[in-house]
């Protein structure tokens, strides 16, 4: 009997085989054998290297029976073993595959460089997409490189003779300076030595650099092939990516997390679509018009085609499982209609690249703007940032409540507060300061849920109109087709003016101003895309009534942040959207604040843009804006229209109602009290003055500077002292004596 061992399941086959071996030879002879095999439960764990190798060594030292077993046995643990295979796997990512990879890299760039391969590739893929145009265009060029590389050819055969010609009147041009320079130094030291002095010179100086070269060439020789190796292996891990079974054993786990053509067409064969699995069945097979291409090291993008019967509307509907035969979530693949009809556009998102928050507001401490060239709004889901021309393109901000259009509608109107030419318009139809910090650059500003407020931006959509037909005539006069930032740095009437109706929803659903001011809005986009004209709304309701359809048609840029229903989002993003694969539905409320879906901004069908966030803390009355404000009044250009000129008028009339800071001396006891809590007790003291009924902790400290209080910042809090307050009064009193 053979002694029971622990055995894999591999192990125990090859054992059993070999005992039916023996079984059959004894049976043979006239012997009988009784050989037992005591065959263990299979053990999920892998064998471990060590119990096995001690046992083949003792057998092949007793030359027994079991010792090719063991020795099999052994070499093939430890073989497959995992620290084996791990220490391998290291080795050859690490090393073999780069430098491998870094070796094909450049024979292809040598190869393409010295051939036509390149351009007959891209005359294939020409001729296989039916693009005639391009095919010529290819064949053109391909002709070009061919007569230049024959051109180069032709000079470097004849290059040696010109080298040596070179040489040879550089060298005798040198030698008559040389001399030239010895026979000067011989008259003026009045010595026939000095002659041949410069020439011994260069001599001596071309034999140090000889003896320089003999004792630095050996070392240089001996580090060329590593450093060759090093920029092999450097181009190689930068360029390539380790095959399947180089991989570590986390990133088979996770197959897929590096998007590949052949990763692509396997998540395409696994999306349960009845007629794509009977195309694939019959042979089809996914063609690639841009092979998965890494962009800006957050993602991947692709465009393939579909089968006869398949649509990109069916695979956007199943995005869900796309995303999981990719290992993404749902919100980190978009598929979409191409251009190309037949075709779908794919990006892909790197694993948790949704949740990075995006980049600082890049003119958030220095920098101006140009509306003209374009304001920024954020990153886009390929990395980009996105840059917006304000004039001609009006925009719309639409989505659930506390999603952040108001941010984003802050973000357009900070970036155009910084072009020292653009005038601005701000009506927010609530009773909350998101701009009471842009406050001194608004040349009209009014806020609140009053009436006033919907009558006030009546007018302005009044005078918007007008003045888009003004613009026309002077434009018409100037014999100049729109307004341009030179035409608009020559005549003031030009420069370039935008519009914000925050939560326009109260203002087009008044039931006595709203179907004038949507005739108005509708009527001045119409016209005043050349004019430098721009109208931006935000609203939270994608109603008609809320935001009226044709605006939504007119607008340029749309940017929708999440919606619960396929409604809401062609509400914002314009029919057909959904169908299409844009879909602000995909936004996770509560989680995705600050991301929004933005068509309109760049080339491509849609954007993912995480908007740059203007920091605002309500408790404190701190806001980032205040500064950059302060900072764009400095860039103001002679003749600019801001709260500082005509509007500013009948805020000081209103003012000069009451004394502000003998009211603020009032509500202040013996304590400093933060500027964001004096408002409430302004308005307490005096609950009619129209004033104090809108006014926050921002405005408020821009009033108290204006009148010689500056409000000093305390670990971004803004105490008001009283003991200044009482001062400035005492101060402004003897001022007035003394007049």
């Amino acid at each position: 009997m053979v002694e029971g061992v622990l055995l894999s399941d591999l192990e125990s086959e090859y054992v059993a085989r070999h005992m039916q071996h023996q079984r059959q030879t004894a049976s043979h002879d006239g012997e009988q054998a009784a050989v037992e095999v005591r065959r263990p439960a299979p053990v999920v764990r892998r064998p471990d290297v060590a119990p096995v190798l001690p046992k083949a060594v003792s057998a092949v030292r007793r030359r027994t029976g079991r010792a090719t077993v063991y020795v099999v046995t052994g070499v093939r643990v430890a073989a497959t073993h995992e620290r084996t295979r791990a220490t391998l796997r290291w080795a050859i990512r690490n090393g073999i595959v780069y430098i491998a990879t870094g070796v094909w890299v450049v024979v292809r760039r040598v190869w393409e460089a010295h051939t036509q391969s390149r351009y007959e590739r891209m005359m294939r893929q020409a001729e296989l997409a039916g693009d005639i145009q391009r095919l010529i265009d290819w064949e053109q060029r391909s002709e070009r490189a061919r007569a230049m590389r024959h051109k180069r050819r032709m000079d470097c055969i004849a290059a040696p003779f010109a080298l040596a010609k070179a040489v040879a009147v550089a060298a005798m041009t040198v030698a008559g300076m040389l001399l030239a320079l010895g026979i000067t130094l011989a008259v003026g030291y009045r010595d026939i030595a000095w002659v041949l002095a410069p020439l011994h010179a260069v001599v001596d100086l071309i034999a140090w650099v000889v003896w320089l070269v003999t004792v630095v060439w050996l070392p240089l020789l001996l580090a060329v092939p590593w450093l060759a190796l090093a920029a092999l292996w450097q181009l190689g891990r930068t360029h390539g990516t380790v095959p399947a079974w180089a991989a570590s054993t986390r990133l088979r786990d996770q197959e897929g997390v590096i998007v590949t053509p052949g990763g692509v067409a396997t998540a395409l064969a696994h999306l349960g679509i009845g007629k794509l699995n009977e195309a694939i069945k019959k042979g089809w097979e996914v063609e690639f018009l841009t092979p998965p291409v890494r962009v800006n090291n957050c993602g991947y993008h692709a465009a393939f085609s579909l089968p006869m019967g398949i649509t990109p509307d069916m695979i956007a509907d199943r995005r869900d499982v796309l995303a999981r035969n990719l290992n993404r979530a749902p919100l980190e693949v978009w598929p979409t209609a191409a251009e190309r009809a037949g075709y779908v556009d794919l990006w892909v998102a790197d694993p948790g690249s949704t949740e990075r928050p995006a980049p600082p507001y890049p003119l958030l401490h220095d920098g101006k703007a140009d509306v003209f060239a374009g304001v920024p709004f954020g990153v886009s889901q390929r990395g980009d940032v996105i840059i917006v021309v304000l004039p001609g393109g009006n925009l719309v901000f639409g989505g659930l409540m506390g999603q952040g259009k108001s941010n984003a509608a802050r973000v357009v109107i900070l970036g155009a507060a910084l072009d020292p030419l653009c005038e601005l318009w701000v009506f927010v139809f609530a009773n909350n300061g998101d701009f009471d910090a842009y406050r001194p650059r608004l040349a009209r500003y009014d806020r609140g849920i009053d009436d006033t407020v919907a009558a006030a931006a009546l007018r302005a959509l009044r005078d918007l109109y007008e003045k888009v037909a003004q613009r026309e005539a002077r434009l018409a006069e100037l014999g100049a087709k729109k307004v341009t930032r030179t035409l608009a740095e020559k005549h003031p009437e030009l420069r370039p003016l935008t519009a914000l109706f925050s939560e326009c929803h109260e203002l087009f659903g008044h039931e006595q101003f709203g179907k004038e001011a949507a005739d108005l809005a509708v009527q001045t986009m119409r016209r005043g895309r050349k004019t430098a004209i721009t109208l931006a709304f935000d609203t939270q309701s994608s109603r008609a009534d809320a935001i009226p359809p044709k605006i939504v048609e007119l607008v340029k840029v749309n940017a929708c942040f999440a919606v619960k229903s396929w409604r809401s989002n062609d509400g914002f993003l314009g029919d057909g959207s959904f169908q299409a694969g844009i879909r602000a539905t995909e936004l996770r409320p509560g989680k995705d604040v600050g991301t929004s879906l933005l068509t309109g901004a760049t080339d491509e069908r849609f954007e993912i843009l995480k908007w740059f966030y203007i920091e605002a803390d309500d408790d404190t009355g701190y806001d980032a804006a205040a500064e950059v404000i302060e900072r764009a009044m400095t860039y103001l250009e002679p003749g600019s229209t801001h709260a500082g000129t005509a509007i500013a008028v009948t805020d000081t009339e209103t003012q000069t109602e009451r004394d502000i800071i003998a009211d603020v001396a009032a509500v202040l006891g013996d304590a400093k009290v933060n500027v964001a809590d004096v408002p409430p007790r302004l308005r307490k003291l005096a609950p009619d003055h129209p004033l104090y009924r809108s006014m926050s902790g921002v405005q408020l400290r821009t009033i108290l500077a204006e009148h010689g209080v500056k409000v000093p910042s305390t670990g971004r809090r803004y105490p008001v002292d009283p003991a200044v307050i009482r001062a400035r009064l005492v101060e402004r009193s003897v001022q007035r004596e003394g007049e």
